[in-house]
């Protein structure tokens, strides 16, 4: 794994403690909508794709299908605090 998508990853692990904290149960979790991933990036670095997947990859694994969901991921100049990524999720839960 590429350092990015390790922080890509940890980001997925504090969406997952999110939703623990707030729900109280993931078995509330219909479903991972969206997630939305800005990577902050060099103007010739192109796997914006691959450093989300991280994120990705782990709610698939925590989640099974109800973590499957639909995805953009783009490259910014800059993120606050100079954070290698930024993500926000969409949640159905019950």
């Amino acid at each position: 794994m590429i350092e990015p998508q390790l922080h890509s990853r940890d980001v997925g692990l504090y969406i997952h403690a999110l939703l623990k904290d707030a729900l109280h149960d993931l078995s509330r979790v219909r479903r991972i909508v969206k997630v939305f991933g800005m990577v902050n990036a060099l103007p010739d670095f192109t796997e914006h794709t691959e450093v989300i997947n991280g994120c990705s990859n782990l709610l698939v694994a925590v989640l099974g299908e109800r973590g499957v969901h639909a995805r953009s991921a783009i490259g910014v100049g800059s993120l606050p605090k100079g954070f290698a990524v930024e993500i926000e999720a969409v949640v159905e839960f019950e």
